[in-house]
C-alpha cells in the first residue's frame, strides 16, 4: 500500500507556503518527496506522480493500494493514470485525515524533527534538506512500525561487542547516522 499526500511548511524564510508532495509506502516506511510547489493543482500532481511511477518502474506492480485524500488536485486523471498500473484507488473519507494514518504521521515527524527546527532559505534549500532528510529516513531513522530498527542494511555489519561506534552528524546536527569504526 502506497499514500500520497501534501504538507506545507509555514517557516519558509524567503518563499511563499511551499507544498510538498510525498508518497509513503506503508509496508516498509519507504519515502519519496515527488516534488515542491507553491500552487498545486491537478495538472501539476498528475505530471510529478506519472513521473514517479516512471521512476519506480517494474517496482510500481508491488502496490496494490494507492490512499489518497479527496483533495482537488486528485483528479479523474490522477485516477486514470494510476489505473494503467493496476493500482486500486483508495479515496479516504471527507474530513477525516486520521484514516490516511501513514501519511499523516510522516507529517508530524517531518516536523518535528525537521522544518520545525531549521528555516527553510529558499526553493533550492528546501530541495537539498528534503533529498537529505529522504536518505536519512529510508535508511537510518528507526522506524516504530519496525520495532525501533532502522530499514534494513545495503550491507552486513559485524556483530562483534568490541566494535566502536561512530555517529556522524547531519543537517546541521538535526540527525545523526551512526555506523561500526573500522
Amino acid at each position: 500500500m502506497v499514500t500520497v499526500d501534501f504538507f506545507h511548511l509555514d517557516r519558509a524564510v524567503t518563499l511563499r507556503q511551499p507544498y510538498i508532495l510525498f508518497a509513503l509506502e506503508a509496508g516498509n516506511r519507504h519515502l519519496h518527496v515527488l516534488g515542491v510547489t507553491p500552487h498545486p493543482d491537478a495538472p501539476w500532481t498528475t505530471q510529478q506522480t506519472r513521473n514517479h511511477i516512471i521512476d519506480l518502474g517494474e517496482h510500481t506492480a508491488q502496490s496494490r493500494f494507492l490512499v489518497h485524500d479527496r483533495a482537488e488536485q486528485s483528479t479523474a486523471s490522477f485516477d486514470a493514470m494510476l489505473a494503467d498500473t493496476r493500482t486500486e484507488i483508495v479515496e479516504i473519507p471527507p474530513r477525516c485525515p486520521r484514516t490516511n494514518c501513514y501519511a499523516q504521521r510522516f507529517v508530524s515527524t517531518a516536523r518535528t524533527e525537521l522544518t520545525h527546527r531549521m528555516p527553510i532559505l529558499g526553493k533550492q534549500h528546501l530541495r537539498r534538506v528534503l533529498a537529505k532528510y529522504s536518505a536519512h529516513y529510508n535508511t537510518h531513522r528507526p522506524h516504530q512500525a519496525l520495532q525501533l530498527h532502522p530499514p534494513p542494511p545495503e550491507s552486513p555489519t559485524s556483530e562483534s561487542e568490541h566494535d566502536r561506534i561512530q555517529r556522524r552528524p547531519d543537517l546541521g546536527d538535526l540527525t545523526n547516522e551512526y555506523r561500526t569504526a573500522a
